[in-house]
């Protein structure tokens, strides 16, 4: 062992989980320390590895969440017990919901007592509270099985349709005490974690077949492509095809927004009037209508190219299911189209396209180019796309209602793997998570686009951020509440609206309680000026942007799901 305090002879729980992580590769831990994993948290540190702790679990699962989907490794999160547990609970479900490979290991009291429900310190069956939001959990009871339990937790998080992984720590475990050489003959190297899952030819045959009779084909990419990172094969099969192609929000960049096949500009119209549309690393979810509906329109077939074969007809029937890895698939089927079988889509349907996307593009034009006072979101966003235009390589962090809404489509991503954002549960909090965890695994700047009521949920994490003197620059879009900040109390009573916050705050005073630089801007020009110089400086920044307390629209675009306002013009 490495630890010089230890005896030649004998190892522990704690050493062996470090050296189990060690042993494959994973060097950084993100969590919160207490009881009983605060010495787990000491001595991995000692050993080497990075610990980031942070001000709440949630926000440090949403940090080693995040980190798997850069790096395709398992980012770890690490908690105490019972309320630790549960608040990286919610990260975990996110990270599974949305194929993040983390593992969370959390502290937990022991088996004999919670079994007999005797009330031991923050007691809870934290391993069946897993199961449902987890792809899988575990528990391991013996310090010679910590080995295979940190090999099993790996493999199961990023084979097939990765996900979020639970692996239960009773506090006995950690203090067990073996043999030192069997504890190193323990620990498992995990070989060949996520394993390539060649399609069938004959489904390859099939996609293209259909693809070659298609009049309007459309390729649609979802973040799925993105964590495939097979961005040449991904690249050479939409330019090679010739078919338009649209990205959600965290493919952007897979080729650049600015790429002369990409139909963003024309979304809705490709939607509806596609014949044949192929879904790489995408689900039919809520984001795509299911596949169904008016956003759809006339009939259409789909090619579906998943590692999850129970992901096929989901929601609609699927004409052309291809099985496998992203990578092994896309270059199967462009293998295909370089052999003669598949031509160029109809200039009638390319055109009619760039038709509508320069029509769209000239009235969105017009609309950042308007200059009102006070900022609304196209004016402060146009500044922050000038900005951002000229370094491609920032990670981008986008959450809101408005704010996630206007910003997907104003800023432009150039490389991949470089927007985050609410992801496919669509929730608010994963802000200064996901820029923590994009700024450690990257050593890359990351800007954060937030909306007032979404940087609330993790605000706190400023002062994780300035702690480790993170390159991360907080961009609070601040209308006075949530959508707006001009509701009432029908009442007339002294209570604010429920929508309404603290009018005219300044957040910018938050981080430099902190120690980092705040800015407060009222004006586009002020923005550019804020935001291109705290990118230069490389530090800790918040920039508190006055944006017109009445911009947005209840619920961004999600007015159909809102209950009370669906139907009301």
């Amino acid at each position: 062992m490495t630890n010089s305090t230890q005896s030649a002879e004998q190892t522990d729980g704690f050493h062996l989980v470090v050296d189990a992580l060690k042993h494959n590769d994973i060097d950084t831990i993100f969590g919160l320390v207490g009881i009983p994993i605060t010495d787990l948290a000491r001595l991995a540190q000692a050993e080497g590895m990075r610990f980031i702790g942070f001000r709440h679990e949630q926000h440090a699962g949403n940090a080693a969440a995040i980190a798997g989907y850069m790096t395709q490794k398992p980012g770890i999160c690490l908690t105490v017990s019972a309320p630790g547990f549960l608040n990286g609970l919610t990260a975990l479900a996110n990270a599974t919901t949305n194929c993040f490979p983390m593992i969370l290991i959390s502290g937990s009291s022991e088996r004999e007592i919670v079994d007999l429900q005797q009330g031991d310190y923050e007691e809870m069956d934290q391993l069946n509270a897993a199961k449902p939001y987890a792809k899988a959990s575990y528990r391991i009871n013996k310090a010679e099985d910590i080995g295979i339990g940190v090999a099993r937790a790996i493999r199961a998080a990023v084979s097939g349709r990765p996900g979020g992984v639970y692996l239960d720590l009773p506090a006995q475990l950690l203090a067990q005490v073996i043999d030192a050489e069997h504890g190193r003959r323990s620990l498992v190297k995990v070989v060949d974690p996520a394993p390539r899952q060649i399609p069938a030819p004959d489904a390859v045959q099939r996609a293209l077949s259909l693809l070659k009779g298609a009049k309007k084909p459309l390729i649609l990419l979802g973040k799925g492509a993105a964590y495939a990172q097979a961005d040449a094969d991904i690249r050479a099969f939409v330019e090679e095809s010739g078919i338009p192609y649209l990205p959600m929000s965290m493919a952007k960049g897979l080729l650049p927004d600015t790429h002369a096949q990409s139909a963003s500009a024309a979304r809705s119209y490709v939607l509806a009037e596609a014949d044949v549309v192929v879904l790489v690393g995408a689900r039919l979810n809520w984001l795509l209508a299911h596949g169904k509906g008016k956003t759809w329109g006339a009939p259409k077939q789909f090619i579906q190219i998943d590692i999850s074969p129970t992901e096929i007809d989901s929601n609609v029937a699927i004409a052309a299911p291809v099985i496998g890895d992203i990578g092994s698939c896309v270059t199967a089927l462009l293998d295909g189209i370089r052999s003669g079988g598949h031509g160029k889509p109809d200039p009638a349907w390319t055109g009619s396209i760039a038709e509508r996307k320069d029509k769209n593009l000239t009235k969105m034009a017009a609309m950042l180019a308007q200059n009102p006072s006070p900022m609304n979101f196209h004016s402060a966003l146009r500044s922050i796309r000038d900005v951002l235009k000229t370094r491609p390589d920032i990670n981008v962090v986008n959450e809101g209602a408005n704010t996630l809404d206007f910003a997907r489509s104003i800023i432009d991503m150039y490389e991949p793997r470089k927007r985050f954002d609410s992801g496919t549960w669509g929730i608010m909090g994963i802000g200064m998570g996901f820029a923590i965890g994009a700024a450690v695994t990257s050593g890359k700047p990351v800007v954060a686009i937030e909306g007032d009521s979404a940087f609330g949920f993790s605000g706190m994490e400023l002062e994780t951020i300035c702690r480790y003197e993170l390159p991360v620059t907080t961009i609070i879009f601040n209308n006075n509440g949530v959508y707006r900040g001009t509701d009432v109390n029908p009442t007339g009573g002294k209570d604010v609206a429920p929508t309404v916050f603290v009018k005219n705050a300044r957040y910018d005073k938050m981080i430099e309680a902190f120690g980092g630089i705040g800015y407060h801007v009222t004006t586009p020009e002020e923005m550019t000026r804020a935001l291109t110089e705290a990118i230069a400086a490389g530090k800790p920044a918040l920039i508190n942007a006055v944006i017109d307390e009445t911009a947005g629209t209840e619920s961004g675009r999600l007015t159909n799901l809102n209950p009370s306002t669906a139907g009301k013009k």
